[in-house]
């Protein structure tokens, strides 16, 4: 599952006003100028590009447009078109179709530059904003985007959206049509430093379009868009592709320029990982991004490999890893104790794995904040002491001194020195021995399940089960479709669960969505664990509200000590490369963004490759 988060929506109020609309806002249109104007907007007010920069430094502007590029889906199958609701499970690449307020730099942490809005006026306390909307904007049936339908799409997600949605605009105060090319948008008392750059980034939807549908339904009908791209054949369960636009409207923006340049984008699904290798390898499947070491280092010897039709290359990864690992429910009693979490981390042996699965490609992941200036090293600093002070007798004491690691095992595979440690961690908590099994401290049998949707990580899991059960803990693999992934991670409805977040050299509203309180209570929330700490809400508000980078690393450090404290997860490990294998039909820039690859976005379709290819299969 991936970052296709999903929305909720019930529209009547808004579609009423929206229909009233016309260009009656002519009181509103008369306004003084805001103080402030902009082609874009940052974190902190600072933007690397020009009002007259022609194309993203990372983007070959002259791409060739053509050819198709087809990619493994995650997943196993999907029921709706709509990736903006809580109901349903949405296809992979949904929100290719759609387009925004404003688009994002890849080279720059929280920045964004005009797409459907050409420039923003904001008042100097940065509240209010007006957005200055491109009279060319078009959806793909040609009716024009207007203010009308920017209105519409920010109202009906903040009021019913998908539960993290409605969360990231929890500061939009109001949304005003002041004319057919102007928004006003005024944010809430307190607002969060990031507030306006999630409102910016929201699909926009035709208010026309949703006038006579049920926008709050799954369903299979494809949806009106506006983007380089617009939803093409399909088959439920087996694939989505999506058809360029030839004559999308913004083709020729600076930030658009030597971007959507493939005909056709496919995601097929395969169900098993295993299978879409396979798919990969026959060439069904002509772009393949490996994730475990032992595929990269071993299953690349069949022909297409030895011939060069398919070519292997390593990108450096220069963002955060995020943070991945094992996360504890601790919505469910056996996992309310820390020690209890911390007796079951133990079990994992990073060391062995590594060794002995990973080809020692990873590194132990230890802070959430990983490979940024966020993560917490040494005792607390004194700035760091300024905020976790006024929280001592709240947080564990051992925030004040070195940040929690991970023990470093002997490799063995069942490290004596750990298990006596989480024998001792797991009395002291109030279990019981009755014989080779454990009991909670209630007399229940220790026993959980980790919940899959799919066996990617059988063979890290099972070995750390085996050392589970020398502690008398019976722990076992649950593998489920993806439907019923889904739909029991937004219920909250499982034990312990493999997931990775992601975190931004500007980290913003996502740390409400990971470990804020309210996430975790709400359904399709991103708190997995169900982290409910004052200290954390405390901490959290405060990094929103930094006003410079050195307030934010400072307050992110003091978080990631907390956390840290916490035993929330097991960690896991991080690679320092993206390892991408295509069959040699492809071009790519020679500038790699710093953010991301992107390829379905920024690599083209190379006619001679391919023909080359060809003749030589």
């Amino acid at each position: 599952m991936t970052l296709t988060d999903k929305l909720v929506f019930s529209r009547r109020a808004i579609l009423a006003a929206a229909a009233t609309f016309p260009l009656l806002r002519g009181a509103h249109a008369q306004q003084a100028r805001l103080p402030h104007r902009s082609h874009g907007l940052s974190s902190f007010g600072d933007l690397a590009l020009p009002a007259d920069f022609s194309a993203f430094p990372y983007a070959r502007p002259d791409a060739p447009k053509g050819g198709q590029l087809i990619l493994e889906a995650g997943g196993t199958s999907y029921d709706s078109l709509n990736g903006f609701i809580l109901q349903g499970n949405p296809a992979q690449g949904v929100s290719l179709i759609y387009d925004t307020l404003m688009a994002g730099s890849l080279d720059e942490d929280n920045a964004v530059y005009g797409l459907v809005a050409e420039a923003v006026e904001y008042s100097d306390d940065k509240r209010t904003y007006r957005f200055f909307l491109r009279k060319q904007a078009r959806f793909h049936d040609g009716s024009p985007l207007t203010a009308a339908d920017v209105v519409f799409s920010l109202n009906v997600l903040r009021d019913k959206g998908h539960p993290l949605i409605r969360q990231f605009l929890r500061d939009l105060d109001r949304v005003e049509a002041e004319a057919a090319d102007r928004v006003l948008v005024v944010l809430k008392e307190g607002f969060g430093r990031d507030s306006i750059l999630n409102i910016v980034g929201q699909p926009i939807f035709s208010a026309a379009y949703y006038a006579k549908r049920d926008f709050g339904r799954a369903g299979l009908e494809p949806p009106l868009g506006s983007s380089a791209y617009k939803i093409g054949a399909f088959e439920q369960g087996r694939y989505i592709s999506y058809e360029r636009v030839k004559d999308y409207w913004a083709r020729d923006l600076a930030v658009n320029r030597g971007q959507g340049n493939f005909d056709l984008i496919r995601y097929d699904y395969f169900g098993e990982r295993a299978v879409g290798f396979e798919a990969f390898k026959s060439g069904a499947v002509n772009l393949h991004e490996s994730f475990t070491a032992s595929e990269w280092a071993t299953g690349y010897d069949f022909p297409a490999v030895r011939d060069g039709r398919v070519k292997k290359q390593e990108f450096p990864d220069r963002r955060s890893p995020g943070f991945q690992g094992f996360f504890f429910n601790m919505r469910r009693p056996l996992f309310k104790d820390a020690r209890i979490r911390e007796a079951l981390g133990l079990c994992l042996d990073f060391e062995w794995s590594n060794r002995n699965l990973f080809y020692g490609a990873y590194t132990r992941t230890v802070s959430y904040f990983e490979n940024t200036e966020m993560k917490a090293v040494e005792p607390p600093s004194q700035e760091e002491l300024a905020i976790l002070e006024p929280l001592r007798g709240k947080i564990p004491a051992e925030v004040f001194g070195a940040p929690f690691v991970p023990p470093t095992s002997d490799g063995s595979g069942q490290d004596r020195a750990l298990l006596q440690r989480a024998n001792t961690l797991l009395k002291e908590a109030g279990c019981q021995r009755k014989g080779s099994q454990l009991l909670l401290p209630d007399g229940a049998p220790f026993a959980f399940e980790v919940l899959e949707f799919n066996n990617a990580l059988d063979k890290v899991e099972q070995p750390m089960f085996k050392v589970m059960r020398l502690l008398g803990i019976e722990a076992n693999l649950r593998v489920v479709d993806s439907a019923q992934y889904k739909q029991r991670l937004d219920n909250y409805d499982f034990d312990m669960i493999t997931d990775r977040k992601m975190t931004g050299g500007v980290p913003g509203d996502e740390l409400l969505a990971y470990f804020g309180s309210s996430s975790g209570k709400s359904p399709g929330g991103m708190n997995l664990a169900g982290i409910d700490d004052p200290a954390v809400d405390a901490l959290v508000e405060q990094a929103l509200k930094a006003k410079s980078r050195a307030e934010l690393i400072v307050t992110c450090r003091a978080l990631d000590r907390v956390l840290r404290a916490g035993r929330y997860w097991i960690p896991h490990w991080h690679a320092l490369s993206r390892r991408v294998a295509a069959w040699d039909c492809f071009g790519h820039p020679e500038t790699t963004p710093r953010l991301d690859l992107a390829y379905s976005s920024l690599w083209w379709w190379d006619a001679e490759k391919a023909a080359a290819a060809k003749a030589k299969g």
